[in-house]
């Protein structure tokens, strides 16, 4: 996994203001609009739109400020799609012809966009590589986190180096930001992580329970700890973390295992006396319910839930546990018997100064529509059945 690539560097915790500009940025790129993002002094300077966003207005407006024609950056597996070559590095940018159509760009995002027609994309772009830095892996974690496909379109601002990037922006009106406020962004939101209310709510499958609620910095959905019984914080704690899952966990739907496990969950800590399930607010493995129905159409047409991930330009995993562990510690949990058939969240808790002193095994029967899915997890992800 690659997902730990945006982590703190270890010295002072991004301030509120760094975190608002990141905020302020998904939001603008959501509703297809342009951000500057600019590098260390020597660095290069960005406009930026969110490929699945273009529009035209968006286009002649980067043209005009930029100085320059825009390409997009494309994530391996869709450069490769469109290229159909093999040997492609993790990120490429393709040029764009002067007077570029929106719906090409947005073309050039989509992996489901019509397969017979990649050969009238691949003659109208060059492809080339885009070199080591900090700048395009960060933009593209833009569009990650704004829950977009993660393609973007890009222009080097000519004129204007990055000393002078925000004060160029701001006479512009535009946001920007620092290649280092993205990068610090997602350990220093979880730091930041509040509880925000808490409620006796009893359950069929345990009715001493309650909910407390966790608010991220971002103003994004909350987390929620459900606590069931008067957990020993003073001995290791029955913990279960599970992602949302809409249509597993409210619809019922067969092609995972997440309502199952969900309900399994509750019904075995209420059986055991106390514990927690965190319900984390990471949709489709953090890649949100729009991108989970692409991947779901993807694997309808052929493809593994890794493979159509990773088509979409995600990783096959998008999941950071910093969150769930702040939660935790915040409860007085310092010591877990974690429910899970998945090492990377031992891992990730462990990393994260929460003791993982067991796992539980958390295993429920296959069905017609999801035993492929689960012996996938088993085979590329390395859960343990």
């Amino acid at each position: 996994m690659e997902n730990t690539q945006f982590k703190s560097g270890g010295g002072a915790p991004a301030s509120p203001s760094t975190q608002t500009s990141v905020d302020r940025a998904i939001s603008e790129l959501r509703r297809g609009g342009l951000v500057l993002v600019h590098g260390s002094a020597d660095d290069s300077v960005l406009l930026v739109l969110a490929a699945e966003m273009a529009n035209q207005v968006a286009l002649a407006a980067m043209v005009r400020l930029a100085g320059s024609l825009p390409s997009v950056i494309v994530p391996r597996n869709r450069a490769r799609d469109i290229t159909g070559n093999e040997a492609i590095p993790p990120y490429s940018s393709m040029a764009l012809p002067r007077g570029v159509d929106a719906a090409l760009v947005r073309q050039i995002a989509d992996p489901l966009f019509e397969p017979e027609k990649l050969g009238a994309l691949r003659r109208a772009l060059t492809i080339v590589p885009v070199r080591a830095g900090r700048l395009g892996p960060a933009v593209v974690q833009l569009a990650k986190w704004a829950r977009l496909l993660p393609s973007v379109v890009v222009a080097r601002v000519t004129d204007v180096k990055a000393a002078e990037a925000a004060r160029w922006a701001h006479a512009q009106g535009l946001l920007s930001l620092g290649v280092s406020d993205i990068e610090d962004y997602v350990e220093a939101s979880a730091r930041r992580l509040s509880r925000v209310a808490a409620a006796r709510v009893p359950l069929a499958a345990a009715e001493n329970a309650r909910i407390v609620a966790f608010r991220p910095a971002d103003g994004g959905e909350e987390h929620l700890a459900i606590i069931i019984g008067e957990p020993d914080f003073d001995a290791p704690v029955l913990v279960r973390l599970h992602s949302e899952c809409l249509t597993g966990d409210l619809l019922g739907s067969l092609r995972c295992d997440c309502g199952d496990q969900l309900r399994g969950a509750l019904k075995e800590i209420g059986n055991q006396g106390s514990g927690i399930l965190l319900y984390l607010a990471q949709e489709g493995r953090d890649i949100g319910l729009i991108n989970k129905l692409r991947a779901y159409q993807l694997q309808d047409l052929g493809s593994d839930t890794v493979d159509a991930n990773e088509q979409l330009g995600f990783e096959a995993d998008e999941r950071v546990y910093l969150s769930a562990a702040e939660m935790l510690l915040q409860l007085g949990v310092r010591s877990v018997r974690l429910m899970t058939n998945n090492p990377e969240k031992i891992a990730q808790l462990k990393n994260c100064n929460v003791d993982v002193v067991e796992r539980v095994a958390h295993i429920f029967p296959s069905n017609a529509h999801n035993e492929g899915y689960l012996k996938t997890k088993a085979a590329r992800t390395g859960h343990l059945f």
